[in-house]
């Protein structure tokens, strides 16, 4: 399988890093990189080939993944347009729809969006992907391939609930993040030295997220038997509860949704 990416910033590379782990050769991989810098690093690091523009090599090729910025996206397929013949594109941008990938590709229809997280960076991420349907149960299976080089990934039925994995998974790093940074300040502020509330808040969610990871038992159940009644687990949660800590979640994630869903409005849009 010969993959051509299109950009080659962080999720590229992570992407261009796994796969040579997994076992692909680095010849059978190209960049299409606008800035010199980064085509060296490509280059130095991973022993691809990185070329400034479309060439006839890099259109030689069974998978074109699309990793530029979004806003960057109707400018950037601008050469591809009318050249694309068997190729599967799949793109990695948030937001764009496949409607609008399609129309400033010709007409092409063989997509499939593809929504990583950041923890891709470590090879622990997860993808939402969508695919339209005139793309092959092979054609699906080369993405699930391509994408487990830096994590797991789901299929999704419609391609409206891509910004519901926005939200949840795409953005998600973010709330685990801003969690870590509220266990942290609430166990100083407790009296605990900065670096030992970091290094608890840190590893009280790696620890609990492998054991839900693991366990066939839901969250909830895990939840529950760490709860006991009238201790101190339990005053926390109701705390939270009181606090409206799930319908402020709920709530965080349907902006997020909001949002995914009016930037694929302003991305598609084809005026400047």
């Amino acid at each position: 399988m010969k993959i051509t990416f299109l950009g080659g910033g962080n999720m590229a590379s992570a992407l261009i890093g796994g796969l040579l782990k997994q076992g692909f050769a680095a010849a059978d991989i190209q960049v299409v990189e606008l800035y010199e810098a980064a085509r060296t690093r490509l280059q130095t690091d991973f022993g691809v080939r990185a070329v400034a523009q479309l060439d006839t090599a890099a259109l030689d090729c069974d998978v074109l993944m699309l990793a530029v910025k979004p806003q960057q996206m109707r400018e950037a397929l601008s050469p591809f347009a009318g050249q694309l013949t068997r190729q599967l594109v799949v793109s990695i941008a948030a937001g764009l729809r496949l409607a609008d990938l399609s129309r400033w590709l010709g007409g092409y229809t063989t997509l499939v969006r593809a929504m990583p997280n950041t923890p891709a960076l470590i090879g622990q991420g997860v993808t939402g992907l969508y695919a339209d349907a005139s793309v092959a149960e092979a054609g699906r299976q080369a993405v699930s391939r391509i994408m487990a080089a830096v994590g797991s990934s789901v299929w999704l039925s419609e391609e409206a609930q891509m910004d519901a994995v926005t939200a949840l998974s795409g953005s998600g790093p973010a709330y685990v993040f801003h969690f870590i940074e509220a266990l942290q300040a609430g166990g100083e502020a407790l009296g605990l030295p900065p670096d030992t509330a970091r290094q608890l808040a840190i590893e009280t969610l790696v620890g609990a997220s492998a054991l839900a990871a693991q366990s066939p038992e839901s969250p909830a159940v895990l939840r529950e038997r760490v709860t006991s009644k009238g201790g101190t687990t339990a005053a926390a949660l109701q705390s939270m509860a009181d606090d409206g800590f799930p319908a402020l979640v709920a709530r965080a994630l349907a902006a997020a949704a909001a949002r995914g869903a009016e930037m694929g409005d302003q991305l598609g849009r084809d005026e400047a």
